[in-house]
């Protein structure tokens, strides 16, 4: 899903640590004056969201769960629990949302999802027979629940190969159709060796993959589509076809279109697609029919340096991007959620903007266009928590609307952006922490504020049936007569008697759990496609030793040294994952390219704390060298002349060739490598620091 940047360093080893979280409310964004960020609810993994008619939000979970939210209060339990067959581990899961038009006659919700297939989850296996797929289904919603019975595949069998890029966006167009984003699926799904740039699966044409496709809503073929010819057929059972063209494509050339977004002011259908981009540029893309976005052969504007020959990216037959941004320029290299200004709800300067996130530097941009041509970008919103903006929408809000988004922060959270207008915001939290040994609770709401800087009233109920207090000052303490959870709300008032009310969990008389890490060790490293069991335990002052389905795991991709990945995630205790490769020979230093292992105990109040752990990969210098001395190889798809060492993991596959070329005047062929193999043939990383030697020989004239 993210971008990769070339590295080469000195073998280093680094101890793992252990470091001790809790999970605070995070900090609100950073956004214009006039503005403000607020958390509306916690939602463990939530992704996506939609909206039905009568203002519901449907919020979609990593793990499989579609949650209800009305006002901004969670609904008790889940709308719809798939969780038994998704697979959620890597950047798999429960990913896209959308409402039929229609829903108010028909309850129509559709859900993009990575079906568990072969009840298995392999990551980094492309060639295996029992990957999981991606899928789109259609439900059917009564009241607040759906009926899981009443799923309708309406495609199937989009291949997952490598666990990452996998798209999943799910959006209606003016036209009443459906439009579905796919991602290329990381590493080919017809050679393994062949990911990242190398990866041409966009470029096939038979298959669903780095595409945008587009259905009727019961998941027949729009007569308007651009691939229905004669020499076309359909993918939607078996995500191919032995004709040339899929008939369900509507544009095609993307890696990752992991969001799209859909402009409500337009007559017809306008939308923009934002591509995650490579090792160096994010592109936003305006979604045409018959497009090709040029992946794998160019990125963004711009060749694809891994790709041979050169072409023009920004001529027929590829569609250039409308705007991209440069991850070395910009420290931000994952674009996510996105979502068009709806005319008149904000500011008249913000009509027609297109606002999109970017998950690394957790920014949101302004994108207008300017006189005279060209986009110009400006940052609307900064210091988001780690972990999003994943998912953008515009939403009903006090009459009016807010942009909400979607955020891994704090577990899972959904936020809103709102125009603050005349009405003053909410904000409470416990000083120092929401939880105490003894029973009296410290609370401040100096974070609430007001257009017109006049708040007089702050009113507190402590949610324990004692009287509401009244006090002049944001400052307030409370003293609980038993121990126990109680829901604070904190309602402000301004001096023209607006108001606006916060709430916050209080645990009063009680400490959160002390959970602890057994394996792996502190100090073990990974070897690709090592199998690991997570094992832990936790004792809580209050409940003793908590039990194992208290515990709650995930593992974490670093990537970089810029930004996470999801990676793998569960409850209980004994639960096993696999060792992944790295993403690619780019990304190989440990010191930005680690798992971490986050362990949550809770506690029988909900209460939690979470403890962290480094897992180091095993780093490998391997060295290749030719003679004569100065002949080019290509390893992983690069092409580098000899004598080179690159740094890779214990257990890496390296796919290395010995070209026949030209050098000093001569020609030269492949005659012998070192290890006996032929000139093309894959080397599994081994545990020490290894020389490869491939000897040429001078062509016969």
């Amino acid at each position: 899903m993210f971008g990769f940047r070339l590295v080469y360093v000195p073998l280093v080893l680094i101890v793992g640590f252990l470091l001790v979280l809790f999970f605070d409310e995070p900090a609100a964004a950073a956004v214009p004056d006039g503005f403000e960020d607020k958390r509306v609810a916690s939602v463990g993994g939530a992704t996506a969201m939609a909206f039905t008619p009568d203002g519901r939000m449907l919020v979609t979970t990593k793990d499989g769960r579609l949650k209800v939210l009305e006002e901004g209060n969670p609904l008790e339990g889940a709308a719809l629990d798939i969780s038994g067959k998704v697979c959620s581990n890597s950047e798999r899961g429960l990913l896209g949302v959308a409402v039929d038009p229609n829903f108010g006659t028909n309850g129509y919700v559709y859900l993009y999802y990575t079906f568990n297939k072969h009840d298995a989850c392999p990551v980094q296996k492309p060639f295996r027979t029992d990957n999981p797929v991606n899928r789109v289904s259609r439900f059917v919603m009564t009241g607040d629940t759906i009926d899981p019975a009443t799923e309708e595949v309406l495609v199937d069998n989009v291949p997952s190969p490598n666990g990452n890029h996998n798209a999943g966006d799910l959006n209606f167009g003016k036209d009443g159709k459906l439009y579905i984003s796919t991602g290329d699926g990381a590493c080919d799904y017809e050679s393994p060796a062949n990911c990242q740039s190398n990866n041409d699966a966009s470029r096939d044409r038979d298959i669903l993959l780095g595409k945008i496709l587009r259905i009727e809503p019961d998941g027949s073929i729009p007569a308007d589509n651009p691939y229905t010819g004669p020499n076309s057929g359909r993918c939607n059972e078996t995500g191919r076809t032995s004709a040339t063209n899929c008939r369900e494509t509507f544009a095609m050339g993307l890696r990752n279109p992991f969001r799209m977004a859909f402009d409500p002011d337009t007559a017809g259908t306008s939308f923009r697609i934002n591509d995650v981009g490579g090792g160096s540029w994010e592109e936003i893309d305006s979604g045409k029919s018959g497009a090709d976005y040029a992946w794998n052969i160019c990125e963004g504007r711009h060749d694809n340096p891994f790709s041979a020959g050169s072409v023009n990216c920004t001529a027929d037959p590829y569609t250039p991007p409308l705007h991209e941004y440069n991850h070395d320029r910009t420290g931000c290299s994952s674009i996510t959620g996105a979502a068009f200004v709806p005319d008149g709800v904000w500011p008249a300067s913000y009509d027609k903007a297109y606002l999109f996130g970017d998950y690394v530097c957790g920014k949101i941009f302004k994108l207008t266009r300017k006189d005279g041509g060209g986009f110009e970008r400006t940052t609307f919103a900064n210091k988001l928590a780690g972990g999003g903006p994943v998912h953008m929408a515009f939403g009903p809000y006090r009459g009016g609307q807010a942009l909400y988004y979607t955020t891994f922060a704090g577990g899972g959270e959904v936020h809103a952006i709102v125009n603050a207008g005349d009405y003053p915001t909410a904000s409470v939290k416990g000083v120092p922490n929401n939880w105490s040994e003894n029973l009296t609770i410290e609370l401040d709401g100096s974070g609430s504020t007001d257009p017109q800087g006049d708040l007089s009233e702050y009113v507190w109920d402590f949610g324990d049936g004692t009287p509401p207090e009244t006090t002049a000052t944001p400052t307030n303490d409370h003293t609980y007569a038993e121990s126990g959870k109680y829901e604070i709300k904190l309602t402000v008032r301004d001096a023209q008697g607006l108001e606006d009310t916060a709430t916050l969990s209080v645990f009063p008389g009680n400490t959160p759990p002390e959970p602890e890490i057994g394996t792996p060790s502190a100090d073990a490293l990974f070897r690709v496609g090592q199998k690991f069991t997570l094992r832990g335990s936790a004792t809580d002052a209050q409940d003793g030793s908590v039990p194992d389905s208290a515990l709650s795991w995930e593992v974490l991709r670093h990537h970089d040294g810029s930004h996470t990945h999801p990676y793998f995630s569960g409850d209980g205790d004994g639960l096993s994952f696999t060792a992944p490769a790295p993403e690619a020979l780019l990304s190989t230093n440990p010191n930005g390219n680690y798992l971490e292992i986050r362990l949550t105990a809770t506690d029988s109040l909900g209460l939690s704390k979470t403890v962290t752990q480094r897992l180091e990969p095993k780093a490998v210098r391997v060295r290749f060298a030719t003679r004569p001395l100065g002949l080019k190889l290509k390893l992983n798809g690069r092409v580098f002349r000899a004598p080179n060492t690159f740094l890779s993991w214990q257990g890496y596959r390296l796919n290395v060739y010995a070209p026949p070329q030209r050098y000093d005047g001569r020609r030269w062929v492949f005659h012998s490598w070192s290890d006996g193999r032929a000139a093309a043939h894959t080397i599994r990383t081994p545990a020490e620091p290894t020389r490869y030697l491939a000897r040429f020989k001078p062509a016969r004239r």
